[in-house]
């Protein structure tokens, strides 16, 4: 009989005896397996957590006890085990669950992850709390061995280790980031036995491990003996990616996260139609990498996300997986510039933002020409607030000595990144979005220029300025408006920097009306561009800025948060009309 439908809350499950906690185990991964399977999500890294999930709900007072999962990727068993079973339904789905901790859906999420490696700097805050608050409750949190590689990991260890607060680190080592780990770190795992002194115990951290992580009553029993630890201690718990799913096990890259699919012929999945852009940039890099030696790719760990295996299988020796570790990855980027190579450095977005000292100190003002290609720009959808992709103008606008600009298409991608591999004055950055994405007929008559845009439609009073793949929701918005009446001009702007000003000035003789799109914050992108420059040539022309507002935005399919914010095609055609 299902026992997974009875366990609403951690306190039931400490109801449970032994060998019913291990059939509650098996009904939960199933219960997972069936359920990503219709609504897709992370999903290897969530079967990889299972038992240390309802082991440490078993064990710790939650939420009494602080309970963090770094990054999140697994904490879908967690959601599950505290009560939001029900709520699986609408994962990731506008008015759903979140796929990440989340501190205002669940008294039972400590803490909110989505980015990783900073569960540590965050359970040795609150522990420090505790201590100075006179409260009882134990604080643990969940890292893994990727997300262990990156330096804010090492910076909470060092003060845990000085402040020598009860905290218990679960270092749940799989070798897998998305992609398998890369870097000295890793090997150094794999060989540390307890009783050793190592860098943890030399830290004032003591080590254990490591464990089986997929030995639910070994978990249940060490957890037990380190709950009353008054010291800070590593628990080192070995698990498997995918763990109990065979094509995840076989390929956990793939399986990392998915969409949904047919559980039982899984390898039958349909593909994606279209190309993408990461796939377009990675095969565009590898042609550029064949004309030129010195060519060379550097990621954070996202070498299957940003697609630079179509490299790396061709000139391994010329891609440089980092780790997890944005601030790294940037200047190392600076060095390979110095000493003259071509670097060319793949981010996300919302992973720029990690390194933005980097590209300010390190990059920006020494001019290197290094090249940022800013991939999962814009509204990302399900993945929600922390990985939109929203803030990179507005940052990198501010910085001087650099070049931003953004394809509409997938062959206006490639061309940018020609224009880049040639160009050595200062760095630039290229941002395109998640996903699919078309291909507009030939550019070849309006090759890309440093600063110059690009007139599709040449009309009269009402100026269209479009930047980036936007374009695609700008067409639909200049065709109701021409249903209506009205012959708008629409530019594909290419460069938010430097601007065209050339063709904003010819834009100012026969238009009366300024309307801006981006799918980026609206403090700081285009529109505040716009605003700055119309106020410096003292123009008394009227501006509609059409962008992300300043809020966060909350997760779920794009068109519908675009729908959402008031920036569908209907609604935007709408407000142009009635301000006219």
């Amino acid at each position: 009989m299902s026992i997974l439908n009875s366990v609403n809350s951690p306190q039931t499950l400490r109801t449970f005896d032994l060998q019913s906690l291990e059939q509650y185990k098996d009904e939960l991964r199933e219960f997972l397996i069936d359920t990503i399977s219709k609504t897709g999500g992370h999903f290897s890294a969530n079967l990889g957590a299972v038992e240390l999930a309802v082991a440490l709900h078993y064990v710790f007072e939650t939420p009494h006890d602080k309970l963090i999962w770094d990054v999140g990727h697994q904490a879908y068993p967690h959601k599950i085990i505290t009560g939001r079973k029900e709520a699986f339904k609408d994962l990731r789905q506008w008015g759903g669950i979140s796929g990440f901790p989340k501190m205002d859906e669940s008294e039972y999420d400590s803490f909110g992850t989505g980015h990783s490696s900073t569960s540590i700097s965050a359970i040795t805050g609150m522990a420090a709390a505790s201590k100075l608050l006179g409260k009882t409750n134990k604080h643990i949190a969940v890292i893994g061995d990727g997300a262990l590689s990156a330096g804010q990991a090492f910076e909470g260890l060092n003060n845990l280790g000085f402040l020598k607060l009860p905290v218990l680190i679960i270092l749940n080592d799989n070798h897998m980031g998305i992609d398998p780990v890369s870097g000295a770190l890793n090997d150094y795992l794999a060989g540390l036995k307890e009783g050793d002194p190592n860098f943890f115990t030399r830290l004032g951290i003591e080590y254990k491990g490591p464990v089986d992580g997929h030995d639910l009553l070994g978990l249940v029993s060490v957890f037990q003996e380190l709950k009353d630890i008054k010291t800070p201690l590593l628990l080192h718990v070995k698990t498997l990616k995918g763990k109990g799913f065979e094509p995840a096990e076989l390929e956990q890259t793939r399986w990392h996260a998915t969409g949904g699919f047919d559980k039982i012929n899984p390898l039958e999945n349909k593909a994606s139609v279209g190309e993408k852009f990461q796939d377009v940039a990675g095969k565009k890099l590898l042609e550029l990498a064949k004309i030129n030696p010195k060519l060379v790719a550097i990621t954070p760990a996202m070498i299957s996300g940003s697609s630079l295996h179509f490299m790396q299988e061709v000139f391994p020796e010329r891609v440089f997986d980092v780790g997890i570790a944005e601030q790294h990855a940037v200047t190392f980027a600076a060095g390979l510039s110095i000493s003259g190579a071509k670097p060319f450095c793949f981010l996300y977005s919302t992973f720029l933002q990690r390194g933005l000292d980097q590209v300010i100190h390190d990059v920006c003002l020494q001019k290197l020409p290094v090249v940022f290609c800013i991939d999962r720009a814009g509204l990302v959808g399900e993945d929600g607030p922390t990985h939109h992709g929203v803030f990179d103008l507005s940052m990198l606008q501010a910085i001087p000595n650099n070049v931003i600009c953004a394809p509409a298409s997938l062959n206006e991608l490639e061309d940018m990144m020609e224009f880049a591999e040639g160009f050595d004055e200062v760095p630039v950055f290229i941002r395109y979005p998640r996903g699919t994405g078309k291909r507009m007929l030939s550019n070849n008559n309006h090759p890309v220029v440093l600063g110059k845009s690009q007139v599709l439609k040449k009309g009269k009073r009402i100026a269209l300025l479009s930047f980036g793949t936007i374009l695609d929701k700008v067409e639909e918005v200049e065709a109701i408006l021409k249903q209506a009446g009205f012959e708008p001009t629409l530019v594909n702007m290419r460069f938010l920097k430097p601007l065209d000003t050339n063709c904003l000035e010819g834009l100012l003789q026969d238009h009366q009306l300024f309307c801006t799109f981006e799918d980026a914050a609206l403090i700081g992108g285009l529109g505040s561009t716009l605003s700055q420059w119309l106020h410096k040539q003292k123009a008394s022309h009227s501006l509609l800025s059409f962008g992300i507002p300043d809020e966060f935005i909350p997760h779920g399919k794009t068109a519908t948060l675009f729908g959402q914010i008031g920036l569908s095609s209907e609604d935007v055609a709408e407000k142009i009309v009635n301000w006219i």
